[in-house]
């Protein structure tokens, strides 16, 4: 990886750097409501949280236009209907804040107004038979008849011929470069380079080439640092089950130290000695 790619203090994506341009955001908006031939840029609004869930960004997307709130939630190489709970989770807290916002009285007799809820999931990864529309009622209690349902349609075909479908066809492209290249500057350029010659966020990749690169090298970066953090809690976790062990066997006094070292070897015969002396101070 590069040593002068740059860190952001504030981490972004390419889906939520793109749609935090109020132009594209009405691209969308139009992919979602072709039919709504009276709306116009100036009427969206982009309301989306940050940080809500875990201390980190996702691909996440909410924003509102009349009396619809459309929420967006982007499932990437991993296909899950927990992303039904996401999105759910996702729009609670946009009506919270759409309530604290608009200063309405949950508590008071009046009732009060709220947009139309649209929940979407835009798929990028290559599964195949993805279902038009997944809900928590069908998907997690058998189409039982639950209290709270939340239904999201599934946005996950390839269209060059509107925003939706040319995000989904650059999230393969560059999947099929990284595969190629690896985590490197060259498969994020060739990602760009491929996408503008197939008019695929042409504009988008013209006018922001060198952010978008940033955008993705850093990801890079943060991706080897969750990788190294999970291994941290795997080692960790081993170690810990191994001086258990190491525990127990000290306990019974049927095998010598050396026999158990050869149980637990992440464990040096110094540490198995200490486990030692504070079992025969417990007992």
């Amino acid at each position: 990886m590069a040593e002068n790619a740059p860190k952001r203090k504030i981490k972004d994506s390419v889906f939520t750097n793109l749609f935090q341009d109020k132009k594209y955001l009405f691209q969308l908006y139009k992919a979602l409501h072709p039919e709504d031939c009276d709306v116009t840029e100036d009427e969206i609004a982009d309301v989306t949280m940050k940080h809500i869930l875990v201390g980190a960004d996702y691909n996440d997307l909410g924003f509102s236009v009349g009396n619809r709130l459309i929420i967006l939630v982007e499932s990437q190489s991993t296909w899950t209907l927990n992303i039904i709970l996401r999105a759910l989770m996702y729009l609670v807290q946009t009506y919270h804040d759409y309530f604290k916002r608009t200063s309405q009285n949950l508590y008071g007799s009046k009732k009060v107004n709220m947009p139309a809820p649209e929940l979407y999931v835009i798929y990028t990864g290559e599964r195949k038979n993805i279902p038009e529309t997944i809900s928590l009622s069908k998907d997690f209690f058998g189409g039982a008849k639950i209290a709270v349902d939340a239904e999201v349609k599934v946005l996950y075909r390839e269209n060059e011929k509107d925003i939706i479908g040319q995000y989904i066809i650059f999230s393969k492209v560059y999947n099929e470069q990284r595969k190629l290249y690896g985590n490197t500057k060259q498969a994020v350029t060739e990602t760009i380079r491929i996408c503008k010659d197939r008019n695929v966020l042409k504009e988008y990749f013209e006018n922001r080439e060198q952010e978008v690169v940033d955008i993705m090298m850093t990801l890079f970066d943060d991706e080897q640092i969750l990788k190294a953090y999970a291994k941290d809690i795997r080692d960790n976790t081993e170690r810990e089950t191994e001086r258990k062990t190491a525990e127990r066997m000290i306990k019974k006094g049927k095998i010598s130290l050396e026999e158990i070292a050869d149980y637990v070897p992440s464990l040096s015969f110094d540490e198995l000695k200490e486990i030692e002396a504070r079992v025969m101070q417990m007992e």
